[in-house]
């Protein structure tokens, strides 16, 4: 596995126990397409989770986020046997007024989501035994995430603002780590559609969490004008799928998140 040091990369680690390889940043760089041909072989079954992930530092790094999302896939993918790229529910502009199926067109609004989907692009045309995993708005314990800022926020201040129109749904990187797990074994080659199901705002979710979480912090909902990032958004981030034989593949949101609280030791 690559992008062992990340937070997802983490958590399937810690999942195959034992059964899996991982290797970080500085065991292997992906966009040194020769170090990986070093590294990974024809037989290897591979879950690609290396990646640039600051989707704001992307707007202004568009070549550095180009370079490990598109390029550095294409490597992983044409040195493995069997490849599982992990991508992203902002290939999507956000426009669609029901959630986003497998078949849908891509159309990014950010370089991060340009990056992601010419990864996708790269994986699928370098090796027939690919896997693309669109999942969304992730967290776990491994790194930095929305909800962690939320606690670190509540515990700071006595209300926050947070954006309202913005739906998506909320991943556990440990549940995803066992589905990611559970397709090197399948051989239903493509895109998948792989989130925490149900669906939410940002607004709901912080709500959420400082409930579950019994943080004493009000929750003030905003739009996203009044909240500029570098990076735009999709209005609506919610995945669909047409492979309804493995539906659904997670947990609901709310229980990735009570899971994840219960790791940090804060549940109400």
């Amino acid at each position: 596995m690559t992008g062992a040091g990340g937070m997802l990369g983490q958590d399937v680690l810690r999942r195959a126990e034992g059964t899996a390889i991982g290797l970080t940043r500085a065991d292997l760089d992906v966009t040194d397409r020769d170090a990986v041909r070093a590294a990974i072989g024809p037989g290897d079954v591979v879950i690609n989770c290396a990646a640039w992930t600051d989707v704001d530092g992307a707007e202004s790094h568009s070549y550095d986020a180009m370079r490990v999302n598109a390029d550095g896939a294409r490597n992983v993918a044409e040195a493995a046997g069997t490849v599982i790229y992990v991508s992203s529910d902002y290939v999507f502009d956000g426009t669609k007024g029901s959630p986003y199926i497998e078949s849908d067109p891509v159309n990014p609004i950010s370089e991060y989501g340009r990056s992601k989907a010419a990864g996708e692009r790269a994986t699928l045309e370098a090796n027939p035994r690919s896997h693309v995993v669109r999942t969304s708005w992730l967290f776990g314990a491994g790194g930095s995430n929305f909800i962690a800022t939320m606690l670190r926020l509540g515990a700071e201040r006595d209300s926050v603002n947070v954006v309202d129109d913005q739906v998506g749904q909320p991943t556990y990187t440990g549940h995803l780590a066992y589905a990611l797990l559970d397709l090197t074994a399948i051989e239903d080659f493509g895109v998948h559609h792989v989130a925490g199901q149900g669906w939410c705002s940002w607004y709901d979710l912080a709500r959420y969490v400082f409930e579950s979480a019994g943080v004493d912090c009000e929750v003030e909902p905003c739009t996203t004008a009044e909240f500029p990032r570098p990076a735009p958004r999709p209005a609506n981030s919610v995945l669909g799928s047409e492979r309804t034989a493995r539906q659904p593949w997670l947990p609901r949101w709310q229980q990735g998140v009570d899971e994840y609280l219960a790791t940090l030791g804060v549940r109400a």
